[in-house]
């Protein structure tokens, strides 16, 4: 959202009566520029609620993965032992299910550095959603049991991250709620790019924020920051789209049209893809029978699978054990393995270089959205343009309420300017605006409903004699 407010229409564009038409005749940039504005200025209306919604969840979750280390400290970092000798592997995992004989072992995720706990996540647990884990946590260098939380999620997110993450997906109302992320991801990039086309149209003169005041003070400020911002948003509002109920599955559709979908090892009977958590079966062989879990981890330690990696254990007799590394920070290790549970041996290799194109763009757009990518300036970067965005949408309800003061609306250009823009600009864009509307359905729908409204309100404005042109 940026350049020419989002809630702003020009200086001569009040809608009353003896108004004069657009001229004609006009083309390029001077036609098509008050159907960017107008359509600027009513999605910044009507959705810039949901974006400000979006943008404010955004924004805790962005902080919630530094809050998460705080407040679990005590299940994530142990004293780090003298000589850093670990226990192996199926000894922390026997230690765990001593102390929780509930449900079955899902997967492992060995201590990935000096201090930090080993997770065995039990599927099955009492009182755990269907689709969380039990993550207990281990000392690795004594077997000490420091607590059990709820995990969700490939990124081994715990119940405070969790739940700002649902609420930020979600607000806690399941897949209707998901509507209304999707609604402001869909209208996040058009918002974001209008303003910034337009605000570059703007003359420099009226762009200058020194000497300001008033109106233009704040059009300035929400214009400026705007730009800034545009390139970020437009990218979060394309990464989201990427996992959103109706947008994604064209998402889906497409890469896998075209061979680019996100490749699994095909001995394993344990899904993968970008959006994986935790919630399918697992086995209790993790601990005893054929190999055992400290074979199966050495195996993989020689192909090359390095810290962090995630053990899951066959689903059932006739499947693997499949070990993958699950670093999504810079370089992201995504490197995977099959293991035979009888021999110990590999059998199956997959590498995050072979990926598709599209599969390794999606898997970066993905953590980057999420934070995860670079880390701690990740998570800055998010935050800061989750607080721009809070910004610009106050701006620029303030301008609406500045401009406005003397009418009902605050004087939008008025209908009938799609008129003046030429043919051969006018029947390409309503082509791929109809292309869109179909691959982004909340797009479209509200876009086509907003179009039926203004054109149902104009007859009625014209039938009562109060509207100049068509």
């Amino acid at each position: 959202m940026s350049a020419e407010p989002t809630l702003l229409a020009p200086d001569d564009g009040q809608e009353t009566q003896g108004a004069p038409p657009p001229s004609a005749g006009r083309s390029g940039w001077a036609s098509l520029r008050p159907l960017v504005l107008r359509l600027h200025f009513y999605a910044g209306v009507l959705i810039a609620p949901f974006l400000l919604v979006a943008a404010t969840t955004g924004l805790l979750y962005a902080c919630s993965y530094q809050a998460e280390k705080i407040v679990y400290s005590h299940e994530l970092r142990v004293p780090v032992g003298e000589n850093k000798t670990e226990l192996p592997i199926s000894q922390q995992v026997a230690a765990a299910r001593k102390a929780h004989p509930e449900g079955t072992v899902n997967a492992v995720r060995p201590s990935p550095e000096d201090g930090a706990t080993t997770r065995v996540l039990l599927s099955g647990a009492p009182g755990v959603d269907a689709d969380h884990t039990l993550a207990v946590f281990v000392n690795p260098y004594n077997g000490e049991v420091r607590g059990a939380l709820e995990q969700y999620g490939s990124t081994g997110a715990l119940p405070l991250r969790t739940w700002i993450d649902e609420l930020h997906r979600d607000l806690h109302l399941g897949e209707t709620g998901r509507l209304y992320s999707e609604l402001a991801a869909s209208w996040l990039w058009v918002i974001a790019g209008g303003g910034l086309v337009l605000w570059f149209g703007r003359r420099r003169s009226q762009r200058k924020l020194r000497g300001a005041t008033g109106r233009r003070r704040t059009l300035s400020l929400h214009g400026s920051v705007g730009v800034w911002a545009a390139a970020g948003l437009i990218f979060l509002s394309a990464t989201g789209l990427t996992w959103s109920t109706y947008a994604g599955q064209s998402v889906g559709d497409l890469r896998e049209a075209i061979g680019q979908t996100t490749p699994e090892l095909t001995a394993a009977a344990a899904g993968g893809g970008e959006h994986a958590g935790h919630g399918g079966s697992g086995s209790s062989g993790a601990t005893g029978g054929g190999a055992g879990l400290d074979a199966v981890l050495k195996s993989a330690r020689a192909e090359g699978l390095s810290d962090p990696v995630e053990v899951v254990p066959p689903a059932d007799a006739s499947s693997t054990y499949v070990v993958r590394q699950i670093q999504r920070s810079w370089p992201e290790k995504q490197d995977s393995v099959a293991v035979d549970p009888a021999t110990g041996e590999v059998t199956e290799v997959l590498r995050f270089a072979d990926y598709p194109v599209l599969a390794k763009l999606t898997r970066w757009g993905i953590d980057a959205h999420t934070g995860t990518l670079f880390g701690l300036a990740n998570q800055v970067a998010l935050a800061v343009l989750a607080l721009g965005l809070i910004l610009m949408i106050v701006w620029g309800y303030r301008m609406w309420w500045q401009r406005g003061r003397g009418s009902s609306f605050g004087r939008p250009l008025p209908r009938g300017t799609w008129q003046n823009v030429p043919a051969y600009v006018l029947v390409p864009l309503m082509a791929v605006i109809a292309v869109l509307g179909y691959f982004v359905p909340l797009l479209g729908i509200p876009l086509a409903a907003f179009l039926a409204v203004d054109i149902a309100l104009g007859e009625i404005a014209y039938r009562r004699g109060r509207r100049t042109y068509a």
